[in-house]
């Protein structure tokens, strides 16, 4: 498998059509995540069933978040993507999210070419209210047999926080 953060960056931030490497598809139990020092995937652990992905998850390639860690991405599609795949992908907001006290927050994508929607999905406005509970309750709930409590959304926001955000994360990766 090649390193994807040499061989690929973010994107286009500026634009809001950015780089996305694919760690955990839909509907999985399995914490799948890219081990930078390895450059393999690899299976962290095994969640209970009840708290699997309720979208695609993975990561900016050449991005840190506060937790020393590629700034994550969910990734919305109708189906899961397999894990290791690359996309580019069309930013819609960021879920402001703390675990165990340090930001970790998810960028929210759809795939920039969409034929299926014919790119409907704009913005978070745009996709149902009942997907962003079933998204915020997963994340502030999906540690609650190890620590309850220990997970919280803290807001939504816009395309232009998204892109704040990724450019702070991109300056974190550059200073490493």
């Amino acid at each position: 498998m090649a390193d994807f953060n040499q061989i690929l960056d973010a994107g286009e931030v500026d634009s809001g059509i950015i780089n996305i490497v694919v760690e955990i598809p839909a509907g999985s139990n399995h914490k799948i995540e890219w081990d930078r020092k390895l450059g393999v995937m690899k299976l962290d652990r095994v969640e209970p069933i009840i708290f699997a992905k309720p979208t695609n998850y993975g990561f900016i390639p050449q991005t840190l978040d506060e937790d020393g860690d590629e700034l994550d991405a969910l990734i919305i599609t109708e189906q899961p993507l397999a894990t290791g795949i690359y996309m580019q992908a069309r930013i819609i907001g960021v879920m402001k999210f703390v675990d165990d006290g340090e930001v970790d927050d998810k960028i929210v994508v759809v795939p920039a070419d969409d034929r299926q929607t014919g790119n409907a999905i704009q913005t978070l406005d745009d996709l149902p209210a009942q997907l962003i509970k079933q998204i915020e309750f997963h994340f502030n709930h999906y540690k609650d047999l190890k620590k309850a409590g220990s997970t919280q959304v803290t807001h939504w926001g816009d395309i232009a926080e998204a892109k704040a955000v990724i450019k702070e994360s991109q300056q974190r990766w550059k200073k490493q």
